[in-house]
């Protein structure tokens, strides 16, 4: 390795740009974040996008340390012998650590029809195109939004506080994560903003049409718009650059978050898979998960021994309109638990959250190690405990 140790970070989302800041903590790491865009993406603000209250996005250089540089292209290969990334634009990046840090975005539909006349949210570009279409569409015009989970719900809420007539369709239970008590709250307060909520195994999608959806039980609902907010997916570029993933295409890595096939790359985020036990695709563990894939290279370049994994949950936050909002706690472990928060206080959470969200990261820039989170000391007995129910089935 060179006397200068080059850390190429492959994702500028809430856990590349944590990563790549905390990075900056030792003078003798170059950091380079690759990223499709020259700004910042608030994933936790899209369903605002579509609402029109907010753009979701915020310049790097509000954000990154001043030592972090940036460049604005898309990775197409990973090169693992050459420790190289080849560029769309053309020319590679060498390293000596890669963290991949893609993220995830809208996974195909398999649905008929849903690729061809339904909108997904789950990326910039698609929420500023089904920005458009709203503005398009006629205020009276029925609104069917397919997904009971976060996204489902807070994109519902924001037409619904608009005057849009809006239906729910989830396939299933509204809200799986939460707890029956938070659930029971958010189905009253979508009802108040006139949500037509559909739930159970006969509101599952079977087919988009242009101007309806078909659910399994037969009946049709008329759409003149059909929001898909269910399933996502992450990109392939591990997977095609040879390195072994999860079904999803998650990366593998063990506990330290380094890839199971090479000890210079890691991954953090949405798209890592520690020990094929991965964590809730959430902004709230991205962060947490980036720094600490970070502090792995760090760790090794000090010559200490990596930790594994401890990243602990506090809940999700929904935000129900402007005004409204739900606060699920949860164990640290990730499971909801009875209590919640309600009304303007919730919806005041959740704004400080999405603030905070990019304060902690800016700060990161300025204080390289300064995040800290709630640890999860029981993942590694959870682990230990998986490990033996498998040998005994076996």
């Amino acid at each position: 390795m060179s006397e200068t140790c080059k850390v190429v970070v492959v994702g500028g989302g809430y856990a590349g740009a944590m990563a790549a800041n905390r990075l900056t903590q030792r003078d003798d790491v170059a950091v380079t974040l690759v990223n499709p865009r020259p700004h910042f993406v608030e994933r936790l603000r899209l369903h605002q996008l579509v609402g029109g209250s907010h753009k979701a996005v915020v310049d790097f250089q509000e954000i990154l340390s001043p030592k972090v540089r940036l460049v604005v292209d898309t990775v197409e290969r990973i090169d693992a012998a050459g420790r190289r990334v080849a560029l769309k634009e053309g020319g590679a990046l060498g390293y000596d650590y890669l963290i991949y840090a893609v993220g995830s975005g809208s996974a195909d539909p398999s649905v008929p029809g849903a690729a061809e006349f339904s909108y997904p949210i789950a990326s910039l570009e698609e929420a500023q195109l089904l920005r458009s279409a709203m503005d398009e569409l006629p205020r009276a015009a029925a609104v069917v939004v397919v997904g009971g989970g976060p996204t489902g719900i807070e994109v519902a809420s924001e037409l619904a506080e608009q005057g849009r007539a809006v239906t729910m369709v989830c396939g299933g239970v509204l809200g799986p994560y939460l707890h029956p008590q938070g659930r029971r709250t958010v189905a009253k307060k979508l009802a108040a903003l006139g949500v037509t909520v559909r739930e159970g195994g006969d509101t599952r999608v079977t087919e988009v049409m242009s101007d309806a959806v078909r659910l399994a039980g037969g009946r049709e609902l008329p759409s003149a718009l059909t929001i898909w907010t269910t399933g996502f997916g992450v990109p392939k570029l591990a997977m095609e650059s040879g390195l072994r993933t999860d079904a999803l295409g998650r990366l593998l890595t063990d506990e330290t978050l380094t890839s199971v096939d090479d000890d210079r790359i890691l991954a953090a985020g949405d798209s890592a898979a520690p020990s094929g036990m991965p964590l809730r695709m959430s902004c709230q563990a991205a962060a947490r998960v980036g720094a600490h894939a970070a502090d792995t290279v760090l760790n090794r370049l000090a010559g200490a021994r990596p930790g594994p994994l401890d990243v602990g949950f506090f809940g999700q936050c929904l935000s129900l309109g402007r005004r409204d909002g739900v606060f699920q706690f949860a164990s640290k472990d990730d499971n909801a638990i009875r209590w919640h928060l309600r009304g303007s206080f919730a919806a005041k959470v959740k704004e400080t959250t999405c603030q905070k969200s990019v304060e902690h990261m800016a700060q990161e820039g300025r204080k390289p190690g300064s995040m800290t989170w709630r640890r999860d000391d029981e993942r590694q007995q959870r682990l230990r405990d998986a490990s033996h129910a498998g040998k005994q089935a076996a």
